[in-house]
């Protein structure tokens, strides 16, 4: 490799399995991984730890620009309370700014990075050499979220977590800011029927020509 970093970025709705997709990558290669998504809910964690407004746009700006973007803690940051808090700073353009502009920073890393979101490909990281949007149904992508919670051995119901993935998807495809949308250039990867190995093999193929 040459002294330019290669960025791949990863989009696609909750529960598609780009996550693990994004740190199975970050692996193989020995490259940088950001969950961006991380990025908001460590902003909104901050302000409910300090007992800040969460309606403040000039007050959540500023704490999205004091975020270090090392170390943050899926397990910590995935509680549901933290995860409501950030859907309401997340539509801030104040905010979204700041973060972009600290995942764009993330980005240059070398000798490379994974940055997986739902606006890496468009917004974040337009000009990434790899581009991937990994896309599911909702049904699978519920039934997976389900899984997921009766496996911690917590109480789960299907109808509810289907229904919360529909609205999920209207409100990330619909904001005017910054939808999430294939990059005109993304390579689609549909994991319905495909297990997460042969999604991994898939977009391996793609990084390895990008690489050459």
């Amino acid at each position: 490799m040459t002294d330019t970093v290669m960025t791949i970025a990863i989009d696609g709705p909750a529960a598609a399995g780009k996550g693990t997709l994004s740190r199975l990558i970050a692996e193989a290669y020995g490259f940088h991984h950001l969950d961006t998504g991380l990025t908001y809910r460590a902003t909104a964690k901050a302000l409910l730890d300090r007992g800040l407004p969460l309606d403040d746009e000039a007050v959540a700006e500023k704490v999205a620009r004091e975020l270090e973007l090392a170390g943050l803690d899926r397990d910590v940051l995935s509680v549901h309370a933290i995860g409501e808090a950030a859907s309401k700073i997340a539509v801030m353009p104040a905010v979204r700014r700041a973060l972009v502009e600290a995942q764009q920073a993330f980005a240059v890393r070398k000798p490379g990075t994974v940055l997986d979101g739902r606006d890496i490909g468009t917004v974040v990281c337009p000009d990434a050499p790899v581009k991937l949007y990994v896309t599911a149904s909702p049904e699978v992508r519920a039934r997976r979220r389900y899984d997921e919670i009766v496996a911690k051995g917590q109480s789960a119901d299907y109808e509810t977590i289907f229904e919360d993935v529909k609205k999920r998807d209207e409100r990330d495809m619909g904001r005017a800011d910054s939808p999430l949308k294939p990059a005109v250039d993304a390579h689609l990867l549909d994991t319905s029927e495909m297990s997460i190995e042969a999604a991994f093999q898939v977009a391996r193929a793609f990084i390895d020509a990008a690489l050459k």
